[in-house]
């Protein structure tokens, strides 16, 4: 019965979506008002069909319904409630079916918000929605049908979720996160094409591309920081990111859409750049479909490739479509779409973004080229090859430190002609800040000619950014004898986007300040030790006490359980673990995080005696990785304010020369 509605309602999404999407082309060619207004109820009739279709799933999930094959696959009577509900996205099928509700979603409140609006573009980029929609729906109603009925005999139990998605409840909302960040592309994608296709970037829909593209920037900014954090605190390895192929998927369309978010304040403020701020747009979509590609297809080895599938030649020929529907519109009508300024000195604003904006995009190059060429070589001569963390560390740091100095220069100059002198009195505080902070580093001990560089150019650059944050409120004192708090908050209320955009910067800093210092000073330690043995490993003394079993209802777990001293003063206990599950041989480890100040202290399980007589610990002293995860709620509120909706009636006027910051 299960199976039977759930793949009608995948059917009738289809008709909507591939219906739906012809009516959106023609009605942008006619310009038809009524085609729209169908398109728009194609939309409808799609989104609540994945609604429904997903909770029906969930509630075969949780009713154990062993009939429908994707229960069957990964449900489990042993599994906790909520082990059961994120079930629906740890495997093939269910996290395309996961991936159709979140389109449904934004398809229908995209519908919902243009309603009556950009008549010109709209049904364009119904028409391209509906079309991406179509092809997910193709593949939840044939390859990848999720509702497929399980062949006889129908088992009795399930084997549940692979046991990393069991392990951290960060599983309730690292994936949803990313989906969010993915699947959000699609709406600036088709607003881009929509563009293309009248031959037209007005000022007007360049609004709501902007904000379409951020709000999925900020959501792919959490899932990213989200897993970084599920790796730290589930895999036991001692870090949090790795250059994985899935890790570069996700980080692949963000470094794009960074690029257009800088890229499009040049455009808003310049008129110039329209051709680029649309090729990152549409590089954006084009990379999410790339790495859903990696995630799913089965071609990559990674840990977060939970499934092999027969739909990775499916997902290659629609990326392959997509990239020649792109460039074969920007060849026809790139020429429409003039720039209407110039680029009139170097030493000026929009020539730092534009320098930004070519570092985004050669750090986007460089990620895919690590990421994919050992698949294309293995392809094409047959040699298995690994590109790893020192092919990405050599390349990455050095474009990421110009991104940061470019961080701190381009807010520093105006837009345009400037005297040299005004630039160079501007640049004096920022400067002597980062000289300052490489001084302060070095006289603690700290060495590292790179590292300390990074930590003087992070310096500089919040310096510069807590400078034009708060600029503008110093100068509203000055001119209208106003109080701080006041003036801040009517410069903040006058400039939300440029404030919040500074906001995020700064979390920016603490990422930056966190990889440099956790990986350049950390110190590590491998030791086997009985119970009433002790090991030491900077300031930090572990006893060993015993080893603890718990009996759960998917799995077991053993616990090392151990006293932790500083300088000989007891901090607390730590209890590190490996959990067995039924349906895998190796244990998955949970590691223990202490923060300690402004250090961590982490302890990994390697191995355990079946008595507990010993056990095999992996100890790690990391600094300042705690700014990692404050940078979460930092970068969070930036994008907050920065899209929070200004009111006209709270519109300020902004000291001369402030201009806009992207996030």
């Amino acid at each position: 019965m299960i199976s039977t509605l759930g793949h009608m309602l995948i059917l009738i999404a289809l008709m909507a979506a591939a219906g739906g999407s012809m009516v959106g082309f023609v009605a942008g060619y006619r310009q038809s008002a009524r085609g729209t207004v169908w398109a728009g109820r194609a939309v409808y009739v799609f989104a609540w069909s994945m609604f429904f279709a997903n909770l029906l799933m969930i509630y075969a999930l949780l009713e154990r319904d062993f009939s429908v094959s994707y229960v069957a696959q990964v449900g489990s009577y042993a599994s906790p409630t909520w082990v059961s509900v994120v079930s629906l996205w740890s495997s093939l099928e269910g996290s395309i079916l996961f991936w159709g509700a979140i389109l449904g979603a934004y398809a229908l409140v995209f519908t919902l918000k243009m309603r009556g609006r950009y008549p010109e573009y709209v049904p364009y980029a119904l028409g391209v929605i509906l079309f991406v929609s179509a092809f997910f729906a193709m593949l939840m109603a044939a390859p990848a049908n999720p509702f497929r009925p399980t062949p006889l005999p129908i088992p009795t139990d399930g084997p549940g979720p692979n046991p990393l998605l069991q392990n951290h409840l960060l599983m309730v909302i690292h994936p949803p996160a990313l989906y969010l960040g993915y699947v959000g592309m699609t709406i600036p994608f088709a607003i881009a094409i929509a563009a293309l296709l009248r031959g037209r970037l007005t000022a007007g829909w360049l609004k709501p591309l902007r904000i379409w593209t951020m709000v999925p920037w900020t959501f792919l900014t959490i899932g990213i920081l989200l897993g970084a954090w599920w790796a730290y605190e589930v895999l036991g390895w001692g870090g949090y990111w790795a250059w994985d192929p899935v890790e570069n998927a996700s980080f692949l369309p963000w470094l794009a859409a960074t690029g257009y978010l800088h890229s499009t304040v040049v455009q808003e403020r310049k008129r110039m750049l329209k051709v680029w701020t649309l090729s990152l747009v549409l590089g954006s979509f084009l990379l999410t479909i790339l790495g859903t590609f990696m995630t799913r297809s089965g071609v990559f080895n990674s840990v977060h490739s939970f499934t092999q599938s027969p739909i990775g030649p499916l997902f290659l020929g629609f990326l392959g479509f997509l990239v020649v529907v792109c460039v074969v519109l920007l060849s026809l009508r790139s020429h429409l779409l003039v720039d209407e300024g110039n680029f009139e000195v170097v030493c000026s604003r929009e020539s730092a973004f534009l320098l930004n904006n070519i570092l985004f995009v050669v750090f986007t190059f460089t990620v895919l080229l690590g990421t994919v060429f050992p698949l294309v070589n293995e392809a094409v001569r047959g040699e298995q090859i690994s590109v790893g963390e020192p092919y990405f560390d050599k390349m990455a740091v050095p474009i990421g430190m110009l991104l940061v100095f470019l961080m701190g220069v381009g807010p520093m100059l105006p837009w345009g002609r400037a005297k040299n002198d005004v630039v160079f009195k501007r640049f004096v505080l920022p400067f002597t800040a980062g000289l300052i902070t490489v001084a302060v580093c070095w006289s603690m001990g700290l060495r590292g000619g790179m590292t300390l560089a990074t930590f003087g150019l992070c310096g500089f650059a919040t310096v510069t950014t807590l400078w034009e944050m708060f600029t503008p409120a110093l100068e509203r004192m000055e001119r209208r004898q106003e109080g701080f708090g006041s003036a801040l908050w009517l410069s903040i209320l006058g400039g939300r986007r440029r404030f919040g955009g500074y906001v995020v910067h700064l979390g920016i800093v603490m990422i930056v300040v966190a990889v440099g210092a956790s990986r350049s000073y950390r110190e590590t330690i491998e030791v086997s030790v009985a119970p009433g043995q002790t090991f030491q490993l900077n300031e930090y003394t572990f006893l060993f006490k015993k080893t603890n079993v718990v009996q759960e209802s998917n799995r077991t777990v053993v616990r090392a359980e151990f006293d932790v001293f500083h300088r000989d003063e007891k901090i607390g206990a730590m209890d590190p673990g490996l959990n067995y599950y039924k349906m895998q041989r190796e244990p998955v480890a949970t590691p223990h995080v202490r923060t300690v100040g402004t250090t961590d202290v982490y302890l990994s399980v390697l191995s355990v005696k079946p008595d507990g007589s010993r056990v095999g610990i992996k100890a790690y002293v990391f600094p300042l990785v705690f700014l990692l995860w404050l940078s979460l709620p930092v970068i969070s509120l930036g994008a907050l304010i920065a899209l929070w909706p200004r009111r006209r009636k709270h519109a300020v006027e902004l000291p001369e020369g402030a201009g806009v910051v992207a996030p």
